[in-house]
């Protein structure tokens, strides 16, 4: 099994807004890319100098997976969504 987590930091440019789309525009993904097993959207509700605004915690058979998640035409949209509107990125890929 495969976990792969991001955490964003937002511009502060309509950054609730932003955070909302990227969680629907991700949440979609699921329905459409049948190697995702389990995927959750989650916007930080603290407003803590230290937090990342939008998590995602994806879970993936195996690393074989992943990799077709992560070239997936949808998924590829959705990337370039984020990256318009992100500051700050961070990822963890791990093998349970």
């Amino acid at each position: 099994m495969i976990k792969h987590i991001v955490c964003w930091k937002l511009r502060e440019e309509d950054k609730a807004k932003n955070a909302a789309k990227i969680k629907v525009v991700l949440e979609s993904l699921k329905s459409t890319i049948s190697e995702i097993i389990d995927l959750e959207v989650g916007i930080d509700f603290t407003g803590n100098d230290t937090a990342h605004d939008v998590v995602l915690y994806s879970t993936f058979e195996s690393k074989a997976d992943l990799g077709i998640y992560q070239e997936h035409p949808r998924h590829l949209e959705a990337v370039e969504f984020v990256k318009s509107v992100v500051k700050h990125r961070v990822v963890v890929d791990y093998e349970v």
